[in-house]
């Protein structure tokens, strides 16, 4: 069964979230800061290594801290996503992958 939402425990209460929604999500240690669409932000105990892992996949780790739902791309240019106004920087580790991706995707 492929779900297109999760559960997440923040603020006491488990809260959830559809992935469609999801435009990044940022590592802060041992913590994650999930930036939804509407500006909507939570932060929750886990580590992007533990997250990447049960993420459907159309997300894709561009960055040591940073996690992206491909779905939610703008644009592409100079090393750097632009995610709904949200631009961040791809680390060359993680550039190639991001880029074969992002070719098999081109009409």
């Amino acid at each position: 069964m492929k779900n297109d939402f999760t559960f997440i425990k923040t603020d006491r209460k488990l809260l959830k979230i559809n992935f469609n929604e999801i435009i990044l999500i940022k590592g802060l240690g041992n913590y994650v800061e999930i930036l939804m669409l509407e500006n909507k932000k939570y932060i929750y105990y886990n580590s992007l290594k533990d997250l990447i892992e049960k993420l459907p996949s159309e997300f894709m780790r561009v960055h040591n801290s940073y996690i992206v739902n491909l779905t939610n791309i703008d644009f592409f240019e100079d090393n750097h996503l632009t995610l709904k106004g949200n631009k961040i920087s791809v680390a060359k580790t993680y550039r190639e992958c991001l880029n074969n991706t992002l070719n098999k995707l081109i009409l």
